[in-house]
């Protein structure tokens, strides 16, 4: 297929300079192409910061199967705080912000969008649902493909030194699939089709490549992070808030992979994952499929991301390249966008569908108690993301065809 042949020299728009948004910036301006990154007041004062003078130090050891590497540092045709100055002529637009940046860069980026965009959200966390959304109120009718990823092509970290964000960024693994969807689902090939011209996609078109979900709702159960952070972060806390004052000697070397993960705690994701998979079954869409064993690992189901499914890590050894990722505080978006956003998600879908996720609800109330905030009246609704008034097979119409009644 070469009906996206036309991106090839139009310019790609990062929005959003946090981990994902810098990484993915930089390995696209290392890669040739011309990139705009960009980022909204408050943030940009910090994220931006330095980027406009001495571009980005893109590095970091970049595991994967394949040893795909790119490094360097990386220099950007713009660099702003105008999401239309960002957009303006950009054939590609990548979404990098975390969940609750979508709606405010959505706003912004609506009035200014043109036939022929292709925006990818990364993660997705329901940003495709809530951007067609927000076009429908805004009588936005631009012919646009709009989609999403169950994640970010990297497992990446931002420098920050005394307080002060730094520009550099360091990637320490690289994904060689992940899954993907468009909304609706008939603009699927043509979506997965411009990933050719997204080269911080690269280790994943040169490794085992994109993989199709059915439909964004599919990339949402799929998204690993809710299953990966939520009971990681809520059942280790005691070995966090502890780390660097009784044992271990810094605080920030800390991590839930190398320092909580335990059988115990595998055994309540691979719980919570069933209680997706009931979901995902009841609603009529997909979820990525994993074997049990995998989640009793170090890594748990992350390291098939980059390294495949043969990937593991035994408890009994300490997982390297993780070290110093944290999360050193509960409140960090392990929880606050993992909670009410994922999580909170999945617990709507089931009351919907008449599945029950004692699970689910576990990590959302003990979440809330532990941030002494009520996560069920902060959390995503369906009402919030479009679904709320669909019986299942009207949803099921919109995912696949856009067709609203």
């Amino acid at each position: 297929m070469e009906r996206m042949s036309y991106l090839k020299d139009m310019p790609i728009a990062v929005l959003g300079a946090g981990a994902v948004g810098k990484a993915q910036a930089g390995d696209c301006a290392l890669a040739g192409k011309k990139v705009r990154i960009c980022d909204l007041e408050p943030f940009a004062a910090k994220t931006l910061f330095g980027v406009e003078r001495q571009g980005i130090n893109f590095y970091g050891q970049q595991l994967n199967l394949y040893g795909f590497k790119r490094e360097g540092i990386a220099r950007f045709e713009k660099v702003t705080t105008s999401i239309e100055e960002a957009i303006k002529g950009a054939g590609i637009i990548l979404v990098t912000t975390p969940a609750m940046g979508h709606e405010p860069f959505f706003k912004a980026m609506i009035p200014h969008l043109e036939d022929g965009q292709v925006i990818h959200i990364y993660p997705d966390n329901y940003g495709s649902l809530l951007l067609r959304k927000m076009m429908r109120e805004a009588g936005c009718t631009k012919k646009v493909i709009v989609g999403g990823w169950s994640s970010s092509p990297y497992g990446s970290r931002v420098d920050i030194k005394g307080g002060v964000v730094l520009p550099s960024i360091r990637v320490y693994y690289r994904a060689i699939t992940l899954r993907g969807a468009s909304l609706p689902s008939c603009d699927q090939a043509d979506f997965l089709e411009s990933v050719k011209y997204i080269p911080s996609m690269d280790a994943i078109t040169n490794g085992d490549g994109p993989v199709g979900g059915d439909t964004v709702l599919d990339t949402g159960f799929s998204n690993v992070n809710p299953i990966l952070h939520c009971p990681g972060t809520i059942l280790g806390v005691g070995t966090m808030e502890n780390w660097g004052l009784i044992y271990g000697e810094n605080k920030y070397d800390f991590s839930i992979y190398s320092h909580a993960y335990c059988p115990s705690i595998s055994k309540v994701q691979y719980s919570l994952y069933q209680e997706e998979c009931a979901i995902a079954k009841a609603a009529g869409v997909g979820i990525q499929e994993f074997k049990k064993e995998q989640f009793f690992s170090r890594e748990n189901i992350l390291g098939c991301e980059y390294m495949g499914e043969d990937y593991v890590i035994p408890f009994d050894q300490i997982d390297e390249i993780q070290i110093g990722t944290g999360p050193f505080t509960m409140e960090n978006r392990y929880i606050t966008e993992d909670i009410p956003v994922g999580c909170h998600v999945y617990h709507e879908l089931g009351k919907k569908l008449g599945v029950a996720t004692p699970v689910i609800d576990s990590m959302i109330n003990l979440a809330s108690a532990m941030l002494e905030r009520d996560f069920y009246a902060d959390g995503y609704t369906l009402e919030y993301l479009g679904l709320g008034e669909m019986g299942k097979e009207e949803m099921l119409d919109y995912l696949h065809n856009g067709t609203l009644k």
